[in-house]
């Protein structure tokens, strides 16, 4: 156990346990979460979504917003990466283009926070088998 010396540092570990413990129990009934699906195939990657997905993970858990942030592969909107589906507890998936820090901020302020729109949605133009 590296770097632990002092009570303090113990205490800290075991926060930053119970947390991972935390998010791992959260995960497993994802539909009472809100649910931020990363594109992260090579194009997506090209265009900035790591930086987009850490930006998620850290503002979401810093707003205390109880949130899923997963990576996934390619939804077929190269010409809009970095593309980000959100899904929002008991509402259907909303896909999000263009999207960088700045506008990942607005979906969380404004579309995950109060349930208002925000540009750059791409709209839903296919029917499911």
């Amino acid at each position: 156990m590296d770097g632990i010396k002092t009570l303090a540092d113990l205490k800290k570990k075991q926060e930053e346990v119970r947390y991972r413990m935390s998010l791992r129990d959260r995960a497993e009934d994802p539909d009472s979460l809100v649910q931020v699906k990363v594109a992260m195939a090579t194009c997506g990657i090209a265009s900035g979504a790591k930086e987009v997905m850490e930006f998620f993970i850290e503002e979401l858990d810093k707003r205390k917003i109880d949130a899923v942030v997963t990576q996934t592969g390619c939804m077929g909107y190269c010409f809009a990466e970095p593309t980000v589906e959100i899904t929002l507890p008991g509402r259907e998936p909303m896909v999000f283009g263009y999207v960088d820090t700045r506008k990942a901020d607005a979906i969380i302020e404004r579309y995950i926070k109060e349930g208002e729109l925000v540009d750059g949605i791409i709209p839903r133009n296919y029917n499911t088998i």
